[in-house]
């Protein structure tokens, strides 16, 4: 699958919902400060078959020479959708006309006409199959039940779903951010890496093995960066972490483990949610973390779990109601997360192993490294 973190992707859930009419707000928002270039797609399944729309359809499909097209819109004063893109201040529109059997063939292309490194707000449910943009937005209406098989298909990739009257939504596009050409949503929640603690099966201090050259650790804080407006590295060798550029926070007393770390950076942490992650699991899915983030309302702890009942509470959300349960364990001598799951308000989650994956030895160090490598 292309990843592509400089595209934001909008998907909708049904027809004439405001999917547009986000797109031309949050380019009219970052159109002021730097080029961005919108896409429109249209997938098509059967080049002759019957219009997915009813009626007898615009003659997009039966019209498509070859298996895409990439057109660019040069008016800007039409009702059309690239049009309105367009108009909004986008610095070039172009539609992708594309079989659905040959979506990589027609995102492959795209690149070459609007820059490897473009910036881009794109209309599109099915590009999803083949694409991980930097974010990606579901419009759905207020009151529907059952989305379009095209929404279907992709709607658990949402990185959040938008609810929109076709005018007005319940999503604050000052929340989107642009970091480093990345497109992020910036969280009301604080994340907090776990950089302390041994390192006793891999003989050498995961935090600082090098992910592309660069420290886990860091490598970790670039992929949080944007999406939580806080950062807080919990450990007790303060000064050998200041290069990373973020609060360390020492446990008040050193010692005992994770769950004191846990505790030590939620008193310190300015946000009620916090994201909480051990520094050798390197491959963030910021998709999941914003599902554990949204699960959170009303309970205190969020944890998710495999197929085999394990479950991983140093991959989890925290909210700072837990204080007390974790308290009262450190303060009996407790040591175990799992002994403050009876005393506080506990979700469990469903993730699949590609979610989060420890590093704990150095061959498993090795074999990320070389799978990492063949992915980028």
């Amino acid at each position: 699958m292309f990843k592509l973190d400089g595209m934001l992707m909008i998907g909708s859930a049904g027809r004439n919902i405001g999917k547009t009419e986000l797109a031309c707000a949050l380019i009219r928002k970052f159109s002021k400060d730097r080029d961005i270039t919108g896409i429109k797609v249209t997938t098509i399944e059967e080049r002759n078959g019957q219009c997915p729309r009813g009626g007898q359809g615009c003659g997009v499909c039966p019209s498509l020479d070859g298996d895409f097209c990439i057109t660019e819109e040069t008016d800007s004063n039409s009702d059309k959708d690239t049009a309105r893109l367009l108009a909004a201040g986008a610095s070039q529109v172009f539609w992708l006309r594309v079989m659905k059997t040959h979506l990589e063939e027609g995102l492959a292309a795209l690149p070459d006409i609007i820059g490897a490194d473009a910036v881009s707000i794109c209309e599109s449910n099915s590009l999803r199959l083949v694409v991980e943009p930097g974010l990606f937005l579901m419009v759905q209406g207020p009151n529907q039940e059952v989305p379009k098989s095209s929404a279907r298909a992709v709607m658990r990739y949402a990185d959040r779903i938008v609810i929109s009257d076709g005018d007005n939504f319940d999503f604050d596009i000052d929340r989107t951010k642009l970091v480093n050409g990345k497109w992020v949503i910036q969280e009301k929640a604080t994340a907090i890496i776990l950089a302390g603690g041994g390192s006793g099966r891999m003989d050498a201090d995961k935090s600082m093995l090098p992910i592309k050259g660069k420290p886990m650790v860091e490598h970790i804080c670039e992929q949080l960066r944007g999406t939580f407006g806080q950062i807080l590295i919990s450990a007790n060798e303060v000064d050998k972490l200041a290069f990373l550029g973020f609060e360390v926070i020492p446990d008040k007393i050193p010692g005992q483990g994770p769950l004191m770390g846990i505790a030590s950076a939620l008193e310190a942490s300015a946000n009620e949610l916090n994201f909480v992650t051990a520094c050798d699991i390197p491959h963030i899915d910021l998709t999941y973390v914003r599902r554990m983030l949204a699960e959170a309302e009303g309970v205190d702890i969020v944890i998710p779990t495999t197929g085999d009942e394990r479950y991983e509470p140093l991959f989890a959300v925290y909210r700072k109601s837990a204080l007390k349960a974790i308290n009262e364990v450190l303060s009996s001598g407790g040591r175990k997360i799992s002994d403050v799951f009876d005393r506080c308000r506990v979700k469990y989650i469903e993730a699949e192993a590609r979610e989060f994956t420890n590093l704990n030895t150095i061959r498993e160090y090795e074999e990320f490294q070389k799978k990492y490598d063949d992915c980028v």
